[in-house]
């Protein structure tokens, strides 16, 4: 993926991504194993569900713009991929993750809920893309997703927050996060309260709590992924 390097934080003015035919090998030539895989983690967990998402094939940054390529694959193959240490060639999750953030300056994550492919894990409300987020024109729609699944994970509704127009790419092996900050214009304990009331309405909530983090020492008690991490100490860094 020429011009995108495991390990570097990007700002982006636009992030466009087209869906694309693309012949993965791993997924054909290794069936046998994925289903068998996604036998064994899906087991006892009914809310995981085997649909289709769409990866990365293709990526290139050019000023300002991250341009991509997008093909529709099984949800079990992508874990499976995943968890056997994305074998090549280059395929990233290519995801939106809203970096919300309260009228104090804190951020407010979302703890993953037991039954999900994830559980404990803490990190911005986010998700692999999918067929929802296909635009006609056969564009992929990662500025929507950001908001779809923000309301979707913590109930907070459109008229509640704002978006930022400007990304912070993320950049590590097998993933690519777009963060876009958004904003919430309570203080972040009344956030938090907000979120978790309307979470315990849900019939199939995905998050067990919502994580307040005002700076990089609230990171240490908490399962984050690296890149979650990475994005963190990029920001606070810059004070």
């Amino acid at each position: 993926m020429n011009g995108v390097v495991d390990g570097e934080i990007v700002g982006l003015d636009r992030v466009e991504a087209r869906i694309e035919a693309f012949d993965w090998a791993f997924a054909r030539e290794r069936a046998d194993e994925i289903a068998a895989h996604w036998a064994r983690i899906s087991d006892g967990k009914p809310a995981m569900f085997n649909g289709r998402v769409m990866l990365q094939h293709r990526a290139a940054i050019e000023g300002g713009v991250f341009q991509s390529g997008y093909f529709e694959a099984d949800y079990a193959a992508f874990m499976s991929w995943r968890d056997f240490g994305h074998p090549g060639p280059v395929i990233r999750n290519g995801f939106a993750m809203a970096a919300l953030r309260s009228s104090d300056g804190a951020f407010l994550l979302g703890r993953m809920g037991n039954h999900t492919a994830n559980p404990g894990k803490v990190y911005f409300a986010a998700g692999t893309p999918d067929r929802e987020d296909a635009r006609p024109d056969g564009t992929l729609d990662l500025a929507g997703s950001v908001t779809r699944e923000l309301c979707e994970e913590t109930g907070l509704t459109l008229d509640e927050i704002s978006v930022e127009e400007r990304w912070t790419a993320v950049i590590a092996p097998g993933r690519v996060a777009f963060m876009r900050p958004v904003g919430i214009d309570l203080p972040a304990k009344a956030a938090r309260a907000l979120m978790l009331e309307r979470i315990e309405t849900q019939a199939e909530p995905e998050l067990s709590d919502i994580v307040i983090v005002r700076n990089l020492a609230d990171c240490a008690g908490y399962d984050m992924p690296p890149f979650m991490t990475s994005y963190l100490v990029h920001i606070f860094g810059r004070g």
